[in-house]
């Protein structure tokens, strides 16, 4: 009986090990955007501050995201004028980020947070459409290098040669004084 007694506490002590590292990894990854299986959690879209400025719902926390690689004209500034073009750019972010569902994409060449605590991020809808590339394509912003290079910055300065080259939007002739 003995030995019948420390074989079950054998299976039973390598259960519980065989447990918590199956509990251990299939844990969420920290940064709350993607789940360690590669499914994408999405984040609705609570707020537009401007064209390149949301606040979006993580986890019940409103968080303020700072686009990566694009400005868009002021329209919020402290002690600024509205800009020219400024609230076009803030109209179609709300035309197509408000209320909707968006996937984040951080950048490893930039920090986390900006000196605004604001979180740095590429925003997707869950239709993939690439909010930050679309807003220079489509003539609402232009491409932003922020100190250092980021991840789609040849092809976000290729974006906003075509949209000049096109005049779309703020660079349309007679639009704006750019």
């Amino acid at each position: 009986m003995p030995k019948f007694t420390s074989t079950i506490k054998t299976i039973l002590g390598a259960l519980i090990i065989l447990g918590g590292l199956f509990a251990f990894a299939s844990k969420p990854a920290q940064n709350n955007e993607v789940i360690q299986n590669n499914e994408t959690t999405y984040y609705q879209v609570v707020k537009i501050v401007d064209g390149d400025t949301i606040d979006v719902n993580i986890n019940g926390k409103s968080e303020r995201i700072r686009l990566i690689g694009i400005d868009t004209p002021e329209t919020v500034k402290y002690d600024n004028p509205i800009e020219c073009f400024g609230p076009e750019a803030t109209a179609k972010a709300k035309e197509l980020l408000l209320n909707k569902k968006v996937r984040l994409e951080v950048d490893s060449t930039q920090d986390d947070r900006d000196t605004y605590d604001r979180l740095l991020r590429y925003v997707y809808r869950d239709d993939d459409l690439f909010f930050n590339e679309w807003m220079i394509t489509n003539g609402y912003a232009r491409e932003f290098t922020f100190i250092k290079p980021y991840k789609y910055q040849t092809e976000f300065k290729q974006a906003e040669i075509n949209a000049q080259n096109s005049e779309l939007g703020l660079w349309k002739s007679g639009v704006c004084d750019y």
